[in-house]
């Protein structure tokens, strides 16, 4: 198919040139086709690329008008072509700053235009790859590693772009090219064979893409996975169990990519210098270390046991070196002993002890060997959990938060140092990483409860594993509470004495905070890179003091804020507040805030927006009157501004302060400081009702929404335990612009007051809790069921 598409793009392009440049040129020119068309592999909405070929540079000019027509009769065709003008000197002159243009030339064919001109191209460029083969294998070796890195290095992502990821389309062409430059002189052409029928399953996924979208689009969607699964070959079949083959054949790919990189990095002259010194001395009887890759000295003898294959691991745990292709190979056909030949613990204790054991991990599972020594991992291995938080696989975000721990290690410096430090007060890191390895096992067995499924099976595997029965109960505590203090950051008031309790009650002992805190960090960063903001990061900070302050509060005695010495007027602007106000505020801010009412007294209102801790801060003091919350969150709403928490209370004046903190997604506060100005004065209007909010909401432009079939459903849920004296709603949904700005509305209208609202959001799901009472006290059961509805309307839900 893709050949003919090619053969009729051909004859269109022969037939526009003929048409728009032969008669109007008078000297000998040629049309190349490079790149995929010139492979004649012409996807339903590829670019069709093309050289123009000129015998020399004073020709140029006079090609700037018919090819400007030539192009234009072509758009109008329907093609997506992109040309450039070269000339053979051009062509054949090594530009280090455009390997992309002797990439595409290595599938140059000619199209239209004078054959003379066109051989003498093909004679120059053969002598010029021939002598710059090295090189170009560098150059291109090195860019395939870049764009890997780009995508974390591995295949498993849940929306995977199936032209660039690792194990993509684009590995397919760098073996392709290799196989050219090299002219079969290694390994690619072997595997070119071998990855035929990932070729083809590849290659009619993105036609499906194309035809599917009208468009270029690479990117296997949650809801084009659905569509896949259901109509290309050996359909229908369950979505996540169609992903499981596309996984098994971009692995396949990407190991294929893996070697011929492995080839032509040890054809750099460089690089085998400088692997020719320390690295090689590490070698043993059972291995050797040859050019930054493992090779087996003895295979039978590392194949004897399994204590000794996972020796070789082990290995590369410690010092963050990779298996040879050959070396992989040759353990991947040891599933058998791995299976039958228990490992005593001490082996395994001494691997997660390593400070690379991602890279361990990740060898044994391109081997196939980690799911026949792991029991249960085969479960979760290429397992998709349809979620638009998370970005992998649960297997790959598994070892992914095990790097970050690995990562972690050396990072002195830097947002996350306090975690660093704290990973130097840890004694047992094998314990905590195994535990990450098992946290999410029993999303394969009982994704209806995964924690429970997860305890289960990691009860067996540590049980198969050998480990020591106090070592398991650390374990087992670290996975069964490993969603604690995400919930605490994302649902709890840090300030409210009954949360520091309730971390109490679920966590006994300092040690025990001290993993979980690690866990949960490695957990979050694991989801997606941008996942562990400065902001979470900061919260999962400030839960894991709250937590050791409580647990430690036998040895410290409570710090009480004093106002004794505050001069009257400081005094009286005070006056009202929660005594919580004086505990979570310094005396520079509560002084900030008293010049702000100061500011109120003169002008009616005062608002004031600044940078804090990484996001923004709006402080405004203001009379108080109902309703005064939604206003705010519906102005900042109609910004595109992302709140992240807020903090409303009220003095004995009548006057209230609103803490709210944010984050500016499109950065139109940091790139036009102007901005902030301009959001004062907006809130400011607001506020003095000189602009109604429904009317700034009008203006904001519709935010995307998830796949279809992937809507969230809305929760409400109330808790009168979770305060002292606050009821707190936990409200769950599909975000939308203006949706905290339409709860709090409803809230208000019910006749409550917020006095504190926590407010998270992941992608397009809203978390958010809100602390409100009513005349004073908490909720009855009437009110929240009347008040439930409500929210459960404005969401849709109803």
């Amino acid at each position: 198919m893709m050949t003919g598409r090619a053969e009729s793009v051909d004859r269109l392009v022969r037939e526009t040139a003929a048409r728009y440049l032969q008669p109007k040129l008078d000297f000998p020119f040629a049309v190349v086709a490079v790149g995929g068309y010139g492979r004649r592999e012409l996807f339903p909405h590829s670019d069709i690329d093309l050289i123009i070929l000129a015998p020399d540079e004073s020709r140029t000019s006079a090609l700037q008008e018919p090819l400007g027509e030539f192009l234009r009769e072509l758009w109008d065709g329907g093609l997506r072509a992109s040309q450039s003008v070269r000339t053979i000197a051009e062509c054949t002159r090594l530009q280090e700053r455009n390997i992309e243009l002797h990439i595409s030339l290595l599938d140059a064919r000619q199209v239209f235009g004078d054959a003379e001109l066109y051989t003498e191209l093909s004679k120059t460029l053969a002598e010029f790859y021939r002598r710059h083969e090295n090189r170009l294998l560098q150059e291109l070796a090195a860019l395939t590693r870049q764009r890997h890195a780009k995508f974390h290095d591995t295949v498993y992502h849940l929306e995977p772009n199936v032209k660039e990821v690792p194990g993509g389309i684009r590995d397919i062409h760098l073996l392709h090219w290799f196989f050219q430059l090299t002219q079969d002189r290694g390994p690619v052409g072997e595997d070119l064979a071998a990855i035929a029928p990932a070729r083809e399953f590849l290659f009619a996924v993105r036609s499906f893409l194309h035809e599917l979208t009208g468009r270029d689009n690479n990117l296997l969607t949650f809801e084009w996975q659905d569509r896949a699964a259901a109509s290309l070959p050996d359909a229908p079949m369950d979505p996540a169990d169609w992903m499981r083959v596309y996984y098994r054949h971009a692995r396949q790919v990407f190991q294929a990519s893996q070697r011929a990189l492995e080839f032509a990095e040890l054809k750099d002259p460089s690089l085998m210098r400088q692997f020719r010194h320390w690295r090689e001395r590490l070698s043993s009887a059972e291995f050797t270390v040859s050019h930054d890759r493992i090779l087996l000295r003895n295979p039978a003898l590392v194949a004897s046991s399994a204590e000794s294959i996972l020796g070789v691991f082990t290995f590369a745990a410690r010092h963050g070196i990779p298996l040879s292709w050959d070396a992989r190979r040759r353990l991947a056909g040891e599933t058998k002993i791995m299976e039958e030949q228990a490992i005593p613990w001490t082996a395994w204790q001494q691997f997660f002890s390593q400070p690379k054991v991602a890279m361990g991990l990740r060898q044994m599972q391109e081997t196939g060997l980690l799911a026949r020594a792991i029991p249960h991992w085969s479960s979760i291995e290429c397992l998709v959990v349809r979620d638009f938080y998370h970005r992998y696989t649960v297997d790959e975000h598994s070892i992914v938060a095990i790097e970050t721990i690995d990562t972690l290690t050396a990072k002195k410096d830097g947002p996350s140092s306090r975690f660093h430090d704290l990973l130097l007060e840890e004694d047992d890191i094998a314990t905590l990483r195994l535990a990450l390895l098992l946290h999410d096992i029993g999303k394969g067995t009982l994704p209806g409860d995964h924690v429970r499924g997860s305890l289960e099976a990691a009860s067996d595997v540590m049980e198969h594993l050998g480990v020591p029965e106090a070592k398991r109960a650390g374990v087992l505590f670290l996975i069964e509470h490993h969603l604690d203090l995400s919930l605490v950051m994302n649902g709890r008031d840090l300030e409210d004495p009954a949360t520091a309790r309730y971390l109490s009650s679920r966590i006994p002992t300092q040690e025990d905070l001290r993993r979980l805190a690690l866990l949960t960090f490695a957990d979050i960063s694991a989801v997606n890179p941008t996942a562990m903001s400065p902001w979470r990061l900061e919260q999962l900070w400030r839960v894991y003091a709250t937590g050791l302050e409580q647990l430690t509060r036998e040895l410290m005695a409570d710090r009480i804020h004093s106002t004794d010495g505050l001069r009257p007027e400081l005094m009286e602007f005070l006056e009202g507040f929660p005594t919580r106000y004086l505990r979570t505020h310094t005396r520079e801010q509560i002084e900030e805030h008293f010049a702000l009412d100061r500011k109120r007294a003169q002008h009616g209102v005062a608002v004031k927006i600044r940078r804090d801790s990484g996001v923004f801060l709006l402080i405004v003091v203001a009379p108080d009157k109902p309703g005064i919350f939604a206003k705010l969150c519906g102005a900042l709403a109609s910004r595109g501004m992302n709140i992240l928490k807020a903090e409303a209370s009220s003095n004995r004046s009548g006057c209230i302060l609103d803490l709210i903190r944010f984050d500016d997604p499109m950065h139109t506060l940091e790139l036009n400081p102007d901005e902030v100005g301009r959001l004062e004065w907006t809130i400011e209007c607001v506020l003095r009702d000189a602009i109604e909010v429904s009317d700034l909401l009008k203006q904001r432009r519709a935010a995307g929404r998830p796949s279809s079939g992937a809507g969230i459903a809305a929760s409400v849920r109330f808790n009168n335990d979770a305060s002292d004296t606050c009821t707190l709603l936990d409200f769950i949904g599909e975000d939308r612009p203006g949706l905290l700005y339409d709860l709090t509305s409803a809230i208000a209208a019910s006749g409550c007051n917020i006095e504190l609202v926590l407010v998270d959001t992941e992608a397009h799901k809203a978390i958010d809790v809100f602390y409100v009472t009513r005349q004073g006290g908490k909720l009855d059961r009437e009110s929240q069921d009347h008040l439930a509805g409500e929210l459960k309307r404005l969401s849709g839900a109803m």
